[in-house]
């Protein structure tokens, strides 16, 4: 398949499956016992793997939030969790939702192979959330093993993504109106906010998509035709377990 195919197969899944964990019962009783509710771990987890940083930090890393939203949340959290103790905690919960999810999984060792020869490839310069996720060590079991390479392949588009956003003159918070409106408010922008979105955002916009894809391509470029395919097959297998799991 080409690379764009192989983008096309791969990644639209990842960003789905990447986040599955964050808000299942199971994730949210982790939080609890930890003394959080679910908003709260999801910040403490997702960036604690930035260490103990001031709130600006974190705002900059998740790139679409209000800012005074991150620093209430962030702050509430880290007087409760340690960062790093967090994010510790909510990479255990990805891997525990993989051995739940995916312990019948077939493939999962060609994924694996596949999605590490990626992380090895990909530069982690100016990708903060990545950098952090990638930098957990792997477990070695299969299941845990995939799901956390899975969360953080989504970390490393969703960091590119911002990336480009940026390089394309667009503000994060007119992108994120622009592509998940309904989430606008959840992500604690007011009614003021929201944009009058014009032909050049939505350029703009595209442009970044274009250049989203240049650069996960390039990380992508280190498999060969039977790793591609073991990666969507691994995806596509994933998916439909969490599918399974969810019906």
């Amino acid at each position: 398949m080409t690379i764009d195919e192989l983008l096309g197969a791969a990644c639209p899944a990842i960003g789905q499956l990447g986040a599955a964990y964050y808000f299942t019962p199971e994730t949210l009783q982790v939080g609890t016992d930890l003394g959080l509710d679910g908003f709260r771990f999801y910040f403490i987890g997702r960036g604690g793997v930035l260490g103990d940083v001031e709130a600006p930090v974190v705002a900059s890393a998740f790139g679409y939030f209000e800012a005074g939203l991150v620093e209430r949340i962030w702050n509430d959290a880290r007087l409760v969790v340690a960062p790093r103790e967090g994010g510790r905690a909510h990479v255990e919960a990805a891997r525990a939702f993989g051995r739940s999810a995916f312990a019948e999984v077939t493939g999962l060792d060609g994924f694996c192979a596949a999605a590490e020869a990626v992380l090895r490839r990909a530069d982690p310069a100016g990708l903060a959330l990545f950098a952090g996720l990638a930098g957990e060590p792997l477990p070695a079991d299969e299941p845990g093993r995939a799901m956390q390479l899975v969360a953080t392949l989504r970390e490393l588009r969703g960091s590119v993504h911002l990336v480009a956003v940026v390089a394309s003159g667009l503000e994060p918070k007119v992108a994120h109106f622009m592509r998940r409106p309904d989430f606008f408010a959840a992500f604690g922008w007011g009614e003021g906010d929201t944009p009058d979105v014009t032909d050049e955002h939505r350029r703009r916009l595209q442009q970044a998509d274009e250049l989203t894809d240049r650069l996960m391509a390039a990380h992508f470029s280190v498999l060969d035709p039977a790793a591609q395919e073991a990666l969507v097959a691994g995806v596509a297998r994933m998916s439909a377990a969490v599918a399974a799991r969810q019906s």
